[in-house]
């Protein structure tokens, strides 16, 4: 599946894929042990995400790690595994065991921790496995709405769940939240589209590609064309709709609880405006913000905090 917005690099690939299952170690690892394997995981990503990490206090820092192990672990069951559907059984399995305070799975056990210390809603855990679930029947994609309700699942879901342990206190975080779930993701879509394609998975939507004049085996024969560029530029504009969304509505007093997501977001948007200049690249090598670029969107993010916080 296109990679996780929340959200969501990839860790481990063809031999490492044994560790995706749910193997229960005798005895479980303990609490430091577990965080430390969540952190060497966040590490291996080279995802955007983790260097935001750095912008929030330890205890919060280690939570979210031990959130976006997860996403990761389960994202890469469903993709490298031999049996995905074990894989992902297992984990449902993992998650009735964390929910009865009996994680065996070191991931688990730093996530049960994690939910305890800031009381994270574990449904949303629930949602984001259904949506790493959704991925092992590839489908198309009718309608925009459609491809909403599987971004809310493989993002905006993992968002809601970061909320809490970002120190949010203000419900109208859950519309910054939604909106910035769906630009991550969508972002994401719109980078990986022409290896997804490759794979058999279009995400784009149907409708979308209609209206351009654009077809399906235009993506896997990387057709570039005024429709292709007409496309782009109308996801681009979509997207770019949700991040203005996403910052209008923080809510003042949540906006340096959200300081990691804003890093987030603003690497995304310049990685958007990347794929704006050139949708021709969307077909190249992945399209990426040099690491440069993002240090400096996290410390703008972070300088932001700092002025809102006087």
């Amino acid at each position: 599946m296109t990679s996780v917005a929340s959200p969501i690099g990839d860790y481990r690939r063809r031999d490492d894929v044994q560790a995706a299952a749910v193997v229960a170690p005798p005895p479980p690892p303990t609490l430091d042990a577990a965080y430390a394997e969540c952190e060497r995981i966040a590490r291996a990503s080279s995802s955007s995400f983790t260097l935001a990490f750095h912008l929030l206090p330890p205890d919060r820092r280690r939570a979210l790690a031990a959130l976006y192990a997860y996403c990761r672990i389960v994202d890469d069951a469903a993709d490298e595994s031999r049996e995905p559907r074990a894989a992902l059984t297992a984990w449902r399995a993992e998650l009735e065991r964390l929910r009865d305070g009996a994680p065996t799975h070191p991931v688990a056990v730093a996530l049960a921790d994690a939910i305890r210390r800031f009381a994270v809603p574990t449904q949303h855990l629930d949602e984001i496995l259904t949506g790493v679930e959704m991925d092992l029947n590839p489908r198309r994609y009718e309608t925009f709405d459609e491809l909403r309700e599987y971004c809310y699942h493989v993002a905006v879901a993992v968002g809601l769940a970061a909320l809490p342990i970002f120190g949010c206190r203000d419900l109208r975080s859950r519309a910054y939240a939604e909106a910035l779930g769906l630009a991550l993701q969508l972002t994401n879509i719109l980078r990986d589209v022409a290896e997804d394609a490759e794979r058999g998975r279009i995400y784009l939507p149907r409708e979308d590609l209609r209206r351009f004049g654009y077809r399906e085996r235009d993506l896997v024969t990387h057709t570039r064309n005024a429709a292709w560029h007409a496309l782009v530029a109308f996801e681009v504009e979509r997207m770019r709709g949700f991040y203005r969304a996403a910052r209008a509505s923080i809510a003042p007093r949540d906006r340096r609880a959200l300081v990691a997501a804003e890093g987030m977001r603003l690497v995304y948007q310049r990685l958007l405006a990347r794929i704006a200049r050139d949708p021709d690249a969307i077909f190249g090598p992945r399209v990426g913000v040099p690491l440069v670029e993002k240090a400096l969107c996290a410390l703008a993010a972070w300088l932001r905090g700092r002025r809102t916080a006087r």
